[in-house]
């Protein structure tokens, strides 16, 4: 019988792209809940009923616009959920606002970045089966602190980039990001984010698209490392 991982919609335009190949490569069936809609996104500011975490294999909170310190409704729902889903041993893997998500709801802390991270950047790995070498993509402005009893795996000189904590793994960086996830963000307000830091958007087109070949290998290595390893503790 399939297992199944359930992708976290934190944003519209924020989906699981390249994770949800990776996670089907590993026999993994993929189920989506919108926390926030399309329809949501103009006025963020309500509450959400979360799925039931223990109906899921894997829970994946994914990325968003918005910051955890933005402090809207849906966002307590979605961390009491993942308290609850930490506390029954079901399998997480936080992704950018994801990963602050956890670590803020298991205790950690979310600040403001004052080195934010657009574009690819590398990550020094303690455990390089999980966090495997090799530039990363990033679009952060906030930064997270690890929760208590937590063991940092990764970071760089601007933030801590990933931590294990029983069955959960929290990301900073962007490991699903493809062309096509790339070029929604950039059709969004990510070109004004982009200028607003001196950024090119061609150039970092010209950058993703190099990178994608040996990319989509660390995806694949990553989600297989933590389903083998970090979803079995």
């Amino acid at each position: 019988m399939a297992k199944t991982v359930l992708f976290l919609y934190n944003d519209p335009t924020a989906p699981e792209a390249m994770l949800g190949d990776a996670f089907t490569e590993c026999g993994y069936d993929v189920a989506t809940f919108e926390v926030v809609t399309a329809a949501q996104a103009g006025d963020p500011a309500f509450d959400a009923t979360m799925p039931d975490p223990t109906a899921y294999d894997v829970v994946v909170p994914l990325g968003s616009r918005w910051g955890v310190n933005d402090g809207f409704a849906w966002m307590d729902s979605e961390a009491a959920m993942v308290r609850d889903a930490h506390a029954a041993g079901v399998p997480m893997l936080g992704v950018c606002f994801g990963g602050q998500l956890i670590a803020h709801a298991l205790g950690g802390s979310v600040t403001r970045s004052p080195a934010p991270e657009v574009g690819w950047f590398d990550v020094d790995a303690s455990r390089t089966e999980l966090v495997p070498g090799g530039p990363w993509f990033e679009w952060h402005f906030d930064r997270f602190t690890v929760p208590p009893g937590a063991v940092e795996i990764a970071r760089n000189s601007n933030a801590s980039q990933a931590f294990v904590m029983g069955a959960t793994m929290g990301l900073q960086f962007h490991p699903e990001v493809d062309e096509g996830l790339l070029e929604m963000w950039l059709a969004g307000n990510g070109a004004d984010e982009l200028a607003a830091l001196g950024l090119d958007a061609d150039r970092l087109r010209t950058a993703t698209r190099a990178e994608l070949e040996s990319a989509t290998k660390r995806v694949h290595a990553l989600v297989r490392a933590f389903v083998d390893g970090v979803a079995q503790a």
